[in-house]
């Protein structure tokens, strides 16, 4: 499996682009928020020759869903995002005031809801969708086994975790779910955040100061 990453919009999101030989794709978490950035998105999948069959998102923070309406009006399809987060779509326009942003576009509504277990397909790829709550209550991970990888959204950064300072945060939450749902996935799982660069679940357990590493 290949992964892109984009770093994209004034909050340097990571967007990621993930392909197969069959040339199948998922998007993840579509930040693209500049005109450049959208077209720089759609160039790649348009000449690497990707069928984009899903549009996943980690969580539903202003940052992360600024290209869902992009996606939705290019390819027709709708986010797959867990229902907990609804209410963010809902407060879109007080999230982006309180980062400086002017009111944008709405995002699309959810199109499926997904949960713990659900599996995504595309080409010869499965992602198991795992429940990690407390930066945003409906944060959640994608994990591949067979790629050795998982992408976390803003749950786990390289020698940090996600702010749980904004609404319906909780960081008691959030630790436990990183202990038992990312720290018990293969230590050579390599994880990809949506800030910042990628990092391990061995790197991580030994090293991240939020869990006793120094």
């Amino acid at each position: 499996m290949n992964i892109k990453i984009f770093e994209f919009n004034p909050i340097a999101e990571n967007t990621y682009v993930l392909y197969d030989e069959t040339n199948e794709c998922v998007i993840i978490d579509a930040g693209c928020f500049y005109p450049d950035e959208k077209q720089e998105l759609l160039d790649f999948i348009l000449d690497n020759n990707l069928v984009v069959k899903h549009l996943l998102n980690t969580h539903l923070h202003f940052d992360h869903v600024f290209g869902n309406k992009f996606i939705l009006d290019q390819f027709h399809l709708k986010t797959k995002a867990h229902q907990a987060d609804q209410f963010l779509l809902e407060g879109m326009p007080a999230q982006m005031r309180m980062f400086g942003f002017k009111d944008g576009e709405d995002a699309p509504e959810i199109g499926t809801y997904i949960k713990e277990n659900d599996t995504i397909e595309f080409g010869n790829q499965k992602l198991l969708v795992l429940e990690v709550p407390g930066h945003s209550p409906g944060s959640v991970a994608f994990y591949s086994a067979e790629g050795n990888c998982a992408i976390v959204g803003d749950a786990l950064f390289r020698g940090s975790i996600g702010r749980t300072d904004l609404a319906q945060g909780n960081q008691d939450q959030l630790l436990q779910a990183i202990r038992q749902k990312l720290f018990t996935l293969p230590a050579e799982t390599v994880v990809y955040p949506g800030h910042g660069p990628k990092t391990t679940i061995a790197q991580e357990m030994r090293s991240n100061p939020f869990f006793g590493g120094r």
